[in-house]
């Protein structure tokens, strides 16, 4: 009888401890059963977004598919099936080996001041342009693109200037045997942090600014911080490494953390120099440059979702899973858990800062090597057969791009003057569109909506974009997928050293 009655108490203790522990922290539950098989709205399992910095898409993909093929140089030399794709040569009016420069294009006959020239691997390394928020604008000079050398340029005709197959070679692979997008644009104009948030949660209203001691701004900073929208590089607020204003994303303002946690779906954002924020690399220039910047880490400016004293994963099996992390790792802890059959269903991936692409700092060459590695390394695991591997961008940096986006009828005065710069977007999956060039009208935020959608999460809520964003779906083929090719490339080149076909 003692003991019957011993067993009974302890089961409602167990009951009451239990329902403490799922009142108490929801995400507890849902992790708790994080390990369970869990459907999806398409056959991707595993998105991996590999989000780079400052790239127009003119200024890598302005005269795709043509490269000029110089001697000495990586050569690309295009598909006959390559569809048209809007640059500055088109409409089409040239064939795949030789264009027809003297027939009108934006090359030849610019609006701006100065046209357009070509850059080779020998100028990887170039100053960095003017991308603020108000500056963009101008710039566009309402959909007459012609200020870009007196403004974004700020005097200078390099912001025209573009990069062809020979020296961007392993994108302009990637969309010959993926698929790349020519009609998407950033949420907003600006710089990172307003792209880095719409990433992850459509929005970049409702912030509190503070200053360098702690204090918080109450008036408006033109380009930083206005009608408590987020249009610069405020650092966050919940993160040890960040000096100078900081920012914090109010409580009531939800991310794509939050939803996947309330669902248990394992996820993780993992940047470069995040354990160790001190640590540099040389760029191909041979300049140290710091790995870790935080106003590159969205989620930081969240406290639900921060990680403030960049504390590691308890372990190898936790990575993607909520513990004292919180999510947010080091770019080593995600070769960490892939290694070791662990790979989170969502994954962001910032590299250090020397291969973000942000001119300045970092350059095509140094990207290519991380893009390269990254994607090579992914193609050799078990998970490669249902994966999608995102490429995307926080902004243009201010370089020159010929197409406007609709304003969706916002304004500037909003702080979302309807879409900022058009921005390179591709597909790398088993599942994704071969030698495919969309043309549906997405920003940033529709990555969040396919990941949203496909693990049927819900939208963000509020004034996110989510709502409105178009759709990634186009750019795959969930009827003929997935298909067994995988494309292996040099990481110093670009160029097919496997699978070439």
């Amino acid at each position: 009888m003692k003991n019957k009655k011993l067993a009974k108490t302890i089961n409602v203790l167990s009951s009451v401890m239990l329902g403490t522990l799922l009142s108490i922290s929801p995400i507890v539950h849902a992790q708790m059963n994080d390990e369970k098989k869990v459907d999806t709205a398409t056959p991707i399992k595993h998105v991996i977004v590999i989000f780079g910095e400052n790239v127009s898409f003119d200024h890598y993909f302005g005269t795709y598919p043509y490269a000029l093929n110089l001697k000495g140089e990586p050569q690309f030399i295009a598909k006959a099936n390559t569809p048209e794709v809007n640059n500055l040569l088109s409409p089409k009016d040239y064939n795949l080996t030789q264009p027809d420069f003297s027939k009108t294009n934006l090359i030849t006959n610019n609006p701006n001041s100065e046209n357009p020239v070509r850059l080779d691997r020998s100028q990887a390394m170039t100053p960095d342009m003017d991308h603020s928020y108000h500056d963009e604008i101008a710039a566009a000079d309402n959909g007459k693109m012609d200020n870009f050398v007196s403004g974004t340029g700020k005097g200078s005709g390099i912001v025209m200037d573009y990069y062809d197959g020979n020296t961007v070679t392993a994108l302009w692979n990637y969309a010959q045997q993926y698929a790349m997008s020519d009609n998407s644009f950033g949420t907003v104009y600006g710089p990172s942090t307003p792209g880095a948030l719409n990433l992850i949660s459509g929005e970049t209203h409702g912030a509190s600014l503070y200053d360098n001691t702690g204090q918080k701004v109450t008036n408006d900073i033109q380009n930083e911080y206005e009608n408590r929208t987020i249009t610069g590089d405020p650092n966050p607020y919940f993160d040890k490494a960040s000096t100078g204003m900081t920012a914090a994303m109010d409580d009531t303002n939800k991310n794509i953390g939050d939803l996947l946690n309330a669902k248990g779906i394992t996820w993780g954002w993992f940047e470069g120099g995040f354990t160790d924020t001190t640590a540099t690399h040389k760029n191909v220039g041979g300049a140290p440059v710091t790995d870790y910047s935080p106003h590159h880490q969205p989620f930081q400016y969240y406290q639900s979702t921060a990680n403030p004293n960049h504390v590691s994963p308890s372990s190898t099996e936790m990575i993607g899973k909520t513990d004292q992390a919180n999510h947010q790792y080091d770019i080593k802890d995600f070769w960490k858990a892939v290694d070791s059959g662990n790979m989170p269903s969502v994954s962001y991936l910032k590299a250090p800062m020397y291969q973000d692409g942000h001119a300045g700092y970092s350059d095509p060459l140094d990207e290519q090597q991380f893009i390269v590695n990254t994607i090579n390394h992914l193609e050799k695991t078990p998970e490669w057969k249902d994966t999608a591997v995102i490429i995307s961008y926080d902004d243009s940096d201010g370089w020159y791009d010929h197409a406007f986006a609709p304003n969706n009828g916002q304004s500037v005065e909003s702080g979302k003057a309807g879409y900022g710069p058009r921005l390179p977007l591709l597909v790398v999956s088993p599942y994704a569109k071969k030698n495919f060039v969309d043309h549906t009208l997405t920003d940033q935020s529709s990555i969040l909506k396919f990941i949203e959608d496909n693990w049927n999460l819900g939208s963000i809520g509020g004034d996110s974009s989510d709502i409105k964003a178009g759709s990634l779906n186009n750019m795959f083929d969930f009827k003929k997928g997935p298909h067994n090719h995988k494309l292996f490339l040099d990481e110093l080149n670009g160029e097919i050293v496997i699978g070439k076909k």
